[in-house]
């Protein structure tokens, strides 16, 4: 029942005509999917949660569904987007990698130590801010405004930023924009209101950021759990997973005291690649955003194009990093995507719930 509500849902919010899908209607009434590219955004750390740089395309090996995928472009950090084929395949053509910048033998890799100016870079990052304006935020509300405000200064190198709110309803303050002074407008514009509708308004939000390609990124200012949502958060993940967005969570004391939404937000940003955090002052807060604002400009994108797989549901995504060397660090994407939606009993036409990020 869950699940053909969430389809109708999604039918509701048209996710069929986001950019980088491509449907065809069957005699049958059938929805098919051909997909483009898939994006992976990997972060590589060490022990001690460092990150790794001066990885290659030859060091991380990507399956899905257990099939080997060859990688199409690779890209660490802000560093230009190397092509690794000449053309994408026509289908059924397997793809041919060829030796762009190849790594160097014995090439070292070190944690990233170092800066360039007053902010990591982050080249390309469309960004999306959620903020929760719920009756869970009339304390310390300005803290968490200017932690925001901060955050939207700092991030010199995106590409473009989003600010939403949301309480039982989801507000688009300032869409996808370079403008930082009317991202900026919109965060001072926003007021304390009704109860929280999080997941509702985080599936809207993700649904947004479907119609863009390149590094998406969702960041949740969240002060409690959801009470007013009918959608269930596994559904969310699943979405932001399908269409390559990472999901980074900023909560309070007051939802880490609330296990469920603690173990919810915890899962939901591990799912998508992303990262969750609780802050007891509005300086962990800071802290927050300038860990996620450090996580971003390190991360490696890696794109492929699909081998011929005949799951037409979920498929899961494997990264894994090459050589002895390299298997003591860690590795943090996305698992996974579904391709097309079960037939529901209603006589709906099932609709692809995964668009994937072509460029």
């Amino acid at each position: 029942m869950r699940k053909r509500y969430l389809l109708f849902f999604l039918i509701t919010l048209g996710l069929c005509s986001n950019a980088g899908v491509h449907a065809t209607a069957q005699d049958t009434g059938r929805i098919l999917v051909n997909v483009n590219l898939v994006q992976l955004n990997v972060a590589v750390t060490d022990g001690k949660g460092r990150y790794i740089r001066g990885l290659s395309p030859q060091d991380f090996i990507i399956s899905e569904d257990k099939i080997p995928q060859k990688m199409a472009t690779f890209e660490e950090g802000n560093g230009p987007t190397r092509s690794l084929i000449d053309a994408p395949p026509t289908p059924g053509t397997p793809l041919m990698q060829t030796a762009t910048n190849p790594a160097t033998p014995g090439q070292s890799y070190r944690s990233d130590t170092d800066e360039q100016g007053p902010y990591p870079q982050l080249n390309g990052a469309n960004v999306f801010i959620l903020f929760d304006t719920s009756n869970y935020m009339y304390r310390g509300f300005a803290f968490a405004q200017d932690s925001i405000a901060d955050f939207v200064r700092s991030l010199e190198g995106a590409n473009r930023v989003a600010f939403y709110s949301y309480s039982r309803d989801l507000s688009r303050a300032a869409t996808l924009t370079s403008d930082r002074t009317q991202v900026l407008r919109g965060v001072r514009s926003t007021v304390a209101g009704d109860d929280a509708a999080l997941y509702n308004c985080l599936l809207l939000t993700v649904k947004d950021t479907a119609h863009y390609t390149g590094r998406k990124v969702i960041v949740v200012f969240s002060n409690g759990p959801d009470n007013a949502s009918l959608v269930p958060p596994e559904d969310v993940a699943e979405l932001a997973q399908s269409t390559g967005t990472v999901i980074y969570m900023i909560s309070t004391q007051l939802a880490r005291d609330e296990p469920v939404s603690t173990a919810v937000f915890e899962r939901m940003s591990k799912a998508t690649g992303g990262k969750a955090y609780f802050a007891k002052s509005w300086r962990d807060e800071a802290r927050a955003f300038a860990s996620i604002r450090d996580d971003l400009a390190h991360l490696y994108t890696l794109t492929y194009y699909p081998a011929s797989n005949p799951n037409r549901g979920w498929r899961r995504i494997t990264v894994k990093l090459a050589g002895k060397d390299l298997q003591k660090y860690h590795l943090r994407t996305r698992d996974g995507y579904r391709l097309q939606q079960a037939q529901p009993s209603s006589g709906l036409s099932p609709v692809s719930a995964a668009e994937l990020d072509p460029r």
